[in-house]
């Protein structure tokens, strides 16, 4: 049975040809900036940058003897670079996320035996998400028994 969902589709809007989609909003600068930052930090020149900043630091370790303050550049600029990172990675996984599950949302809203109640259920307790699996559960365990009674039908 498919059940409506339009009251949970406030923030969208409908295009001409009745296609829900969100519309687009300004998500300021922290976004665009957490953006590009994930991006330049993930790439391949950002870890070369790194892997030669870390030798440079070891090769000058003999002319500075190997001091405490040598020890303390590196382990502060570490420190400091992972805090930062931290919370940019955590942007970017929460956006990736969340695009993740309006797409599975939409998917389920168009498949025509889906149940749309399984739209955003992210958001329940873990009771309730616990009790959703134990169903999913029992309808795989029927799946089996059905194939393995068709298999010992045709096997005879």
């Amino acid at each position: 049975m498919r059940h409506s969902n339009s009251g949970s589709q406030t923030s969208s809007t409908e295009n001409r040809s009745g296609h829900l989609y969100a519309p687009e909003h300004n998500n300021g600068n922290f976004h665009t900036f957490a953006g590009r930052a994930s991006l330049l930090v993930g790439s391949k020149w950002a870890f070369t940058t790194a892997i030669l900043l870390i030798v440079f630091w070891g090769i000058s370790g003999p002319y500075f003897h190997f001091s405490d303050t040598w020890q303390l550049v590196v382990n502060t600029a570490t420190t400091i670079v992972t805090f930062l990172i931290v919370f940019l990675i955590q942007n970017t996984q929460n956006r990736d996320a969340r695009a993740i599950q309006l797409k599975l949302d939409e998917i389920i809203h168009s498949l025509k035996h889906a149940r749309n109640e399984m739209i955003q259920i992210e958001h329940l307790s873990d009771d309730d998400l616990e009790a959703i699996s134990k169903n999913f559960e029992k309808i795989r365990a029927e799946c089996e028994r059905r194939t393995a009674n068709r298999a010992a039908h045709t096997s005879k």
